[in-house]
């Protein structure tokens, strides 16, 4: 897997200060994508063991709420990022969010981004659409982007994510 950056300190991609994983790969292609050098699977840099270590190091933070995985796309890079999670979860309990735009009804259909998705607590889904571009929302670029609590929702039942 490659990632574009780490940013220790992140105030804009979930609640509180988080630590983000920006991965690279996207085959998405949203038009005005906020991340567009990122689409490319041979953009950034090659995740190593140094990166989890980095990772769970800034984790540490009692300043730092979680763990915000974006990109890219998280989910196209699945398999190696939930090896890459599960160790990071074996050190931290903090919570994580995933940006997707994958809706979580195709995500939990598909068992690799499965895997993914239950060792995350909050889901921002669905492509960015710029025709519904709002300003005024809170974590995400679009209006047909929801936040979603993952633990209480099941695929019957979507539970958006409440701060």
């Amino acid at each position: 897997m490659r990632y574009g950056q780490i940013r220790r300190y992140d105030i804009a991609n979930g609640v509180g200060i988080r630590t983000s994983i920006f991965v690279t790969g996207c085959t998405h292609k949203c038009p005005e994508c906020f991340n567009e050098e990122y689409q490319d699977f041979n953009a950034g840099s090659l995740w190593t063991d140094e990166e989890t270590k980095k990772v769970i190091e800034y984790l540490e933070d009692d300043q730092v709420e979680g763990l915000t995985l974006l990109g890219g796309e998280p989910f196209q890079n699945a398999q190696a990022l939930t090896e890459i999670v599960k160790e990071i979860k074996k050190h931290s309990d903090k919570s994580i969010w995933a940006y997707s735009g994958y809706t979580y009804d195709q995500i939990i259909k598909d068992p690799v981004k499965k895997q993914l998705l239950d060792l995350c607590d909050v889901l921002v889904d669905g492509l960015f659409i710029k025709e519904l571009k709002n300003l005024r929302l809170k974590f995400r670029g679009s209006e047909n982007q929801r936040v979603i609590d993952i633990k209480k929702s099941t695929p019957d039942n979507i539970v958006l994510y409440l701060e």
